[in-house]
C-alpha cells in the first residue's frame, strides 16, 4: 500500500533531525553516501518508522538509538533488516 502523507512542518523537521541524529555520528555515514541512503526515514505525526537494509545488528540498534534520542519524537518502529537475514528469506 502506498500512503500520502499530510503536508507537516513539524514531522518535516523530525525527519531532518532523524536523518542528522542517524547520519550524523559516526560509522553510519556510508549509508548516506549511497546515491538512495539505505535506511527510509519515515515521520507521521510524530511518530518515526525505520526502513531499509544495513549491513549490521549493530548499525539496526545505533539507527534505533538515534532516532529515539531525537527530541519531539513520540516513537520509533524499527523496521530496518540485516542484509545477510534478507539474503536468508530469499
Amino acid at each position: 500500500d502506498i500512503e500520502v502523507l499530510p503536508l507537516s512542518p513539524m514531522d518535516d523537521q523530525l525527519r531532518r533531525a532523524v536523518f542528522r541524529a542517524i547520519y550524523g555520528g559516526a560509522g553510519m555515514q556510508r549509508y548516506a553516501n549511497q546515491p538512495i541512503p539505505s535506511i527510509h526515514i519515515i515521520v507521521k505525526n510524530g511518530n518515526v518508522t525505520l526502513e531499509g537494509v544495513v549491513d549490521t545488528e549493530m548499525d539496526r540498534n545505533i539507527a534505533n538509538l538515534r532516532a529515539n534520542q531525537v527530541p519531539n519524537v513520540f516513537s520509533v518502529k524499527n523496521n530496518l533488516v540485516v542484509a545477510a537475514d534478507a539474503k536468508k528469506r530469499i
